[in-house]
């Protein structure tokens, strides 16, 4: 081997040594801003349209500011399934993964979380009433690590409209699941007002979707309407209730607005898209640095209207046109 291929091929080793160690470099120094990145857990207790809208509104905004999985944040979501030990086991998983910020779509979700950590910031996606569920000491200085949104049904507005449509109701009837907190006080919310208003009112609960045909075909038969509170289980159950329920000529008013595509006649209701828009300002605060005990919670004053034309005609109720003028502006109509 002559001298000139001896350079060739030590010039040859140097380049193939620097392109590994450039290689190997390159890979460390990506591995190690993976590892910088601010890591955020969402922690959802189901699958079913409004907590899924919730999710959507909260990832839109966050890549709306900037805020990219992958890139220069690290999201990591996981589902529940409405099991109770799967929200221990993934709450105790953020927890030892050290996520920076901990999201929690749905009470159940907050509750693990809050049970799982004191230290990790908290936003709450999605609670009725965090004070009075003992999540937070005050709503407006939260204190300590949990801050968020709440999803407090305009109970007023909605009877209002279930009387606009249905001037001649007498009974309304107000199932609910009775394990669910948020149900529980937006039903018995529902039940003090109606009352006061010389409404007759039929309440019905649920152990679990299982129970949802028979108490729903019970209830059915003896109201003029049902309403249903921000409920998870029945949320999952809305197209099973609507069918009952129609076959008995009695209109479905549910408080959430994707409950309404379900088969739901209307409601004056609160967006979960919104919500989850609301959620995702809260984790960006978070991650700039602010305390999540000096954030106030979020209640969303305005509802949405929106109207089920479709469910309307198969019911033969006419609503007002003043109310289809109002939806129709907003597109709020199904038809």
């Amino acid at each position: 081997m002559n001298k000139h291929t001896k350079r060739v091929y030590g010039t040859l080793i140097v380049l193939f040594c620097f392109l590994v160690f450039a290689f190997f470099y390159v890979k460390n120094d990506t591995e190690k801003a993976k590892n910088d990145m601010p890591k955020i857990g969402v922690l959802q207790l189901m699958s079913h349209p409004a907590l899924d809208e919730i999710n959507r509104g909260l990832d839109d905004t966050l890549k709306k500011n900037g805020y990219i999985d992958g890139k220069n944040i690290k999201i990591e979501f996981q589902n529940a399934q409405g099991d109770q030990s799967n929200l221990r086991t993934i709450s105790k998983q953020f927890v030892e993964d050290n996520v920076d910020v901990a999201v929690g779509i749905a009470t159940p979700s907050v509750q693990s979380l809050n049970s799982a950590t004191s230290n990790i910031p908290i936003v709450m996606g999605a609670v009725t009433d965090p004070k009075g569920f003992g999540i937070i000491p005050s709503n407006t200085k939260p204190g300590g690590n949990i801050t968020g949104v709440s999803d407090q049904a305009p109970i007023d507005q909605q009877l209002s409209l279930i009387k606009q449509i249905m001037p001649n109701t007498k009974t309304i009837g107000i199932i609910y699941t009775s394990s669910d907190m948020s149900a529980t006080t937006e039903a018995k919310r529902m039940q003090k007002l109606a009352e006061k208003q010389n409404l007759k009112v039929n309440v019905k609960t649920i152990n679990s979707i299982n129970d949802l045909d028979q108490i729903a075909t019970d209830l059915s038969q003896n109201v003029d309407a049902i309403y249903v509170p921000t409920d998870n289980t029945i949320a999952s159950g809305m197209q099973l209730l609507s069918k009952i329920a129609s076959q008995n000529n009695v209109p479905v008013f549910p408080a959430a607005t994707t409950m309404v595509k379900d088969g739901g006649l209307a409601t004056v209701g609160i967006s979960q898209y919104e919500l989850g828009q609301k959620t995702g300002e809260d984790v960006i605060k978070i991650l700039k640095g602010k305390k999540p005990g000096d954030i106030p919670v979020t209640f969303i004053k305005n509802g949405h209207l929106i109207l089920n034309e479709k469910q309307a005609k198969k019911l033969n109720i006419q609503f007002p046109d003043s109310l289809v003028n109002k939806a129709e502006k907003k597109g709020q109509v199904i038809k």
